[in-house]
Order: structure tokens, then C-alpha cells, then sequence
């Protein structure tokens, strides 16, 4: 029996379920489980991350769809939080309960019947001028792309040290096994299994044929420079949230963190149950 008395509910204000967060309070309230709530959207009830007391959380709620569990997955990055997301939203690679199943996973996760999946998270860090001027850290992916019009932007690309090439595109997606099921599937990249640990390099939209993704050791560091000539804004934005402009002559340096994100799972389904519904594979009717 796991000993649960503190809990974060990490909700998004725009799928926001009134009558199932009623509920949840109720049944937590009974229980004596003391909650706190955290609205990733709401300006009327948003307070800044630092301010949230995470001292004793056993465990974190995440209510809404795959966007709010990478928020969630920041909040807790290095506090061995497990996470229980429940899926409000469409689509759901990552969140795999639903808002019925919710009291009967939370049950069987205090009783010990459910398992934790650790997930790689990614740590990304902007040199400048060779000083550090950012780091961040992301569940899903890091993308380097356009910030203005529609324009190719110049690349070049290290493998811990080792020159790859030059890479005209769109952009490029340097994501995660949990990631690659989201931005880098659609740039053509390869699904693996989330608890796997590697990086993904997923070029978007590339002048060349010969560029194509590539899968990369998680102990190796990837390193994207941008090039002096470039004619349109470039941005670096991690699990769709955080933004940062990026300049010619930067650095981005990609690499595995020692930050794990752990994802209790369901035992209704299994990933790849997930990926054929999701995917609509196996010649369904509306594949």
C-alpha cells in the first residue's frame, strides 16, 4: 500500500471538467489527501510555478490532454513525483487513462497494482558567444524553426563533435522516444517505444532527399549551429511551450537529462493497443 497524502492537480483551463474535478475533490477530501491545483491556462487562477509547495507531494494529477502532462512533467522534473494523467483531450499518445478510469487507476496505484514508466526527458542548452544563455528542459521535443515567413533556414549539424552535414529546411526536431509520436511522426520520423532512451533528428521539410531522420545514442550530444546567413527569424521552442530567438552564430546543444519523468500506466491498455487505435492501423474502417 503506497502512502499517498499530498497531491498536485495540473489542470488546463480550456478542457476543464467541473463536474469531474468536483468528484476528484470529494473522493480526495474523504480520504483526507490534502490537494493543491494548478491551472496551466487560466490567468484568473495561474500562479508561477515556483510559488507552487511541492514539499511531500506523493503524487501529481494531470488533467487535460498530452500538452498538459508535458507542463506537468516540468513542475516535477527531479522531485521522483509520479504522475497520473488522465486524458480530457483528443488524441492522447501519452495520456492513457480516461476520465472514467481515473478513481479506479488512483486506487489500484495505491494498492501498488499499477506500474511506473520512466521516461527520458531532454535538456537543451543555447550557447552564445560561448556562454550558456538558456537551458531548458523537455519531456516531448526541441524545435529549431522559422519564427517570421515561411522561409528555409541554414543548419549544421555535430554528433558529439562529428560533423553530419548542413541541413536547408524548414527546421529540425531533435525529440525523444515520448516525443516521437508527436511533431517528429509528422515530419516522417520514427516511432519508438517511450521508455526507450535515444534522441530523435527529424529535419522539416528538407531542400535535399539525402537528409533524413536520424536516431542517436542517448549518451551522445547533439549539437545544431545556426549559420551566419539566414533570412528570416529562427526560434527555438520546447514541447510547443517555450520560446527563445535564436541568432546567427548560436549553439543549441541537445542531450539526454538526468531528469526522469515517471508516467504511471494504465493496465487497461498498452502503447502499442495506443498506437493502433490512435493510428487507426490494421485496416480499420476509418483508416
Amino acid at each position: 500500500m503506497k502512502r499517498v497524502k499530498k497531491i498536485l492537480i495540473v489542470m488546463n483551463h480550456f478542457k476543464r471538467d467541473s463536474v469531474l474535478i468536483e468528484s476528484m475533490r470529494n473522493f480526495l477530501k474523504d480520504r483526507e489527501i490534502e490537494c493543491i491545483e494548478y491551472d496551466v491556462e487560466s490567468s484568473l487562477n495561474f500562479r508561477a510555478v515556483d510559488s507552487i509547495n511541492l514539499n511531500n507531494v506523493d503524487l501529481a494529477i494531470s488533467l487535460g490532454g498530452d500538452g498538459t502532462l508535458l507542463y506537468c512533467a516540468k513542475i516535477v522534473a527531479g522531485r521522483n513525483i509520479p504522475i497520473l494523467a488522465i486524458n480530457l483531450g483528443s488524441l492522447g499518445f501519452i495520456t492513457e487513462i480516461s476520465r472514467d478510469e481515473w478513481m479506479d487507476s488512483f486506487t489500484k496505484f495505491i494498492e501498488g497494482d499499477l506500474s511506473i514508466s520512466p521516461r527520458m526527458m531532454l535538456k537543451v542548452c543555447v550557447i552564445r558567444e560561448n556562454k550558456s544563455v538558456n537551458c531548458y528542459l523537455g519531456l516531448n521535443d526541441g524545435v529549431i524553426g522559422t519564427g517570421g515567413i515561411s522561409k528555409l533556414i541554414r543548419l549544421k549539424v555535430y554528433v558529439s563533435g562529428t560533423y553530419i552535414g548542413r541541413y536547408k529546411a524548414d527546421g529540425v526536431i531533435v525529440a525523444t522516444p515520448t516525443g516521437s509520436t508527436a511533431y517528429s511522426m509528422a515530419a516522417g520520423g520514427p516511432i519508438l517505444h517511450p521508455e526507450m532512451e535515444a534522441l530523435i533528428l527529424s529535419p522539416i521539410c528538407p531542400f535535399t532527399l539525402s537528409n533524413r531522420p536520424l536516431v542517436i545514442p542517448p549518451e551522445e550530444k547533439l549539437e545544431i549551429i545556426v549559420e551566419k546567413e539566414q533570412r528570416t527569424d529562427i526560434v527555438l521552442t520546447i514541447d510547443g511551450k517555450d520560446a527563445f530567438s535564436l541568432r546567427p552564430g548560436d549553439r543549441v546543444v541537445f542531450e539526454r537529462s538526468k531528469e526522469k519523468t515517471l508516467i504511471v500506466q494504465s493496465d487497461k491498455r498498452n502503447f502499442y493497443e495506443v498506437l493502433r487505435s490512435k493510428l487507426n492501423w490494421a485496416g480499420e474502417p476509418n483508416a
